[in-house]
């Protein structure tokens, strides 16, 4: 198949032209439903492919893709994109997968596999809203199984380092990824996690450690985590500041009572919500120039003390091989 003389910039004559549209697919009274036509498959070269002007996600940071680009260099595109007939220019317009298709060219592909069917301009947009609410497509995996199934991966590696390089990713991050399939959760916490009804499983991990401490006040956490409406998720801030304030009731009872007794009172609270920080007493202790330098290493803001805090300890936990942090 002839194609085109490749273009010094893959995505410049997408963002400098209109596609012809006219010429894309079949248009008027008698063109036919998106479901009835037949799709063809077909390895197109990158430089021929136009993103869709009726895209409904009008902005792609690319500084997002770097991991599906990843992705894309060790295993290449895995599913394949949706694109229109090839106008008069042998020019193919998407319907589906703009962000495969940067990072495609991000990772240097040179083609990529697509099915090419026809879709009425009228049908276009519907299309890409169904695929992008993600009727018919595939469903998460489960945050345990997902982490079971990266730990299976990891431990081909030789190390732990070029396992998270495998995946594009750092040490650290392979800690967070692989933090649950290494936990012992209780079955409660276990069905929590697994129904969504938790965030992440490092704060499924951070309940662990609360109902070992105090297992009452995990037990009332995670009661209110059971009554959650649908979509709504414990947030691992909430566990932690409810760890934190068993830390705070054994180093120093007195002063930590007031705080957790407020707390205790206030149980219309749900624990998906932003409650008041306890850490002010603290933060008069920290001197503000060393935690200026830490957030600067820590690529953070100065002022989130409690982020500071919170990505010291996993950093500290991670290179102790015991990170947990959050996902």
């Amino acid at each position: 198949m002839d194609h085109a003389a490749p273009l010094a910039d893959p995505l410049e004559p997408a963002l400098g032209k209109t596609p012809d549209l006219a010429t894309n697919h079949i248009q008027g009274e008698n063109a036919m439903a998106f479901k009835e036509n037949q799709p063809q498959f077909q390895m197109i070269d990158v430089t021929l492919i136009d993103p869709s002007p009726a895209n409904p996600r009008q902005h792609i940071d690319e500084s997002t893709l770097k991991g599906l680009a990843n992705s894309i260099q060790k295993k290449g595109l895995i599913h394949p994109l949706l694109v229109q007939p090839a106008n008069t220019s042998g020019r193919h317009t998407l319907i589906v997968g703009e962000r495969r298709w940067r990072a495609a060219v991000m990772a240097g592909e040179k083609t990529v596999p697509a099915l090419i069917r026809s879709c009425d301009p009228n049908e276009v947009l519907e299309v890409q809203v169904f695929e992008n609410m993600g009727l018919g497509m595939r469903a998460p995996l489960d945050p345990r199984d997902m982490a079971n199934a990266i730990q299976t991966i990891a431990e081909r590696f030789d190390t732990r380092e070029t396992a998270a390089e495998h995946f594009g990713g750092t040490p650290n991050w392979l800690n967070q990824a692989t933090a649950a399939a290494k936990a012992n959760l209780s079955p409660k916490i276990t069905a929590l996690l697994d129904s969504g009804k938790i965030s992440s499983a490092g704060a499924a991990i951070q309940l662990e450690k609360l109902a070992q401490k105090n297992e009452a006040k995990a037990e009332s956490l995670i009661g209110q985590t059971e009554k959650l409406p649908e979509g709504e998720k414990l947030a691992r801030k909430i566990v932690d500041r409810a760890l934190s304030e068993e830390g705070g009731r054994r180093n120093k009872k007195g002063e930590a009572a007031t705080t957790i007794m407020a707390s205790d009172q206030d149980s219309d609270t749900p624990p998906w919500d932003d409650a008041p920080s306890s850490s002010a007493t603290s933060s008069r202790r920290l001197n503000p120039g060393k935690v200026k330098m830490v957030a600067n290493i820590l690529g953070l803001a100065d002022g989130d003390e409690e982020e500071i805090l919170v990505r010291l300890i996993d950093e500290f936990l991670a290179l102790k091989g015991e990170g947990n942090p959050p996902f």
